[in-house]
């Protein structure tokens, strides 16, 4: 059995398609729109969230079947159709485009899957079991849901913003490094928890004065 590559897609402003309008489709169409592609969905019949988001001008609706035409400038496309001779076509379309296609829940027809995420703001946590069982990702994930909390949102929002501080102010490469590590290994995410900002502010001048 092979490996599967880990990769991260900047999908903004990516036209998607999803192919299919159920329950499942929806997922897929929600984790799209969180990281800002232009989605495409065909089916006959949507969801009632499908439906609104369709209504709100979120996505673009088509009411029909699919056709061959639909994948003209995607860059991906997630199958989800009740039908798996539809799911084939959708399958077989893309590979013969060279577009990356995955058909949910039938790895063998897909050229990438897609992990279980646990995301907190710009922490991205991907776990894969390579198709084998994804029921096993998903404990994975669950299991660390208690380990990395809401406060690495915040923290890595802060992170950022010193980090171009640095960049800006720290021109030696080492000096630079010293002062990550000290941000990273100090108790600012503690701080974050408990809502104690002077703490925070205090920590990471400390850090800076490296």
């Amino acid at each position: 059995m092979y490996q599967y590559y880990p990769v991260n897609l900047n999908l903004q402003n990516r036209k998607c398609l999803v192919v299919g309008g159920g329950h499942v489709a929806e997922r897929k169409v929600e984790s799209l729109l969180s990281c800002g592609a232009v989605i495409w969905v065909v089916s006959p019949t949507l969801t009632q969230n499908l439906e609104k988001l369709a209504d709100e001008g979120s996505i673009n609706y088509l009411n029909r079947e699919y056709t061959s035409g639909d994948l003209e400038g995607c860059f991906l496309v997630i199958s989800a159709a009740d039908d798996q001779q539809v799911n084939f076509k959708v399958a077989n379309d893309c590979f013969s485009r060279n577009i990356l296609v995955n058909i949910v829940d039938d790895p063998e027809i897909c050229n990438f899957i897609v992990p279980s995420v646990l995301r907190r703001g710009s922490l991205c946590i991907a776990i894969s079991t390579d198709g084998k069982s994804p029921t096993l990702a998903k404990k994975i994930r669950e299991d660390l849901e208690s380990l990395f909390g809401t406060e690495y949102a915040e923290f890595l929002e802060l992170m950022g913003e010193i980090r171009n501080q640095v960049l800006r102010d720290v021109p030696d490469g080492e000096d630079r490094r010293k002062v990550f590590e000290c941000l990273i290994n100090s108790d600012i995410l503690d701080y974050i928890r408990k809502g104690q900002k002077e703490l925070i502010e205090k920590q990471i001048a400390r850090c800076m004065s490296l």
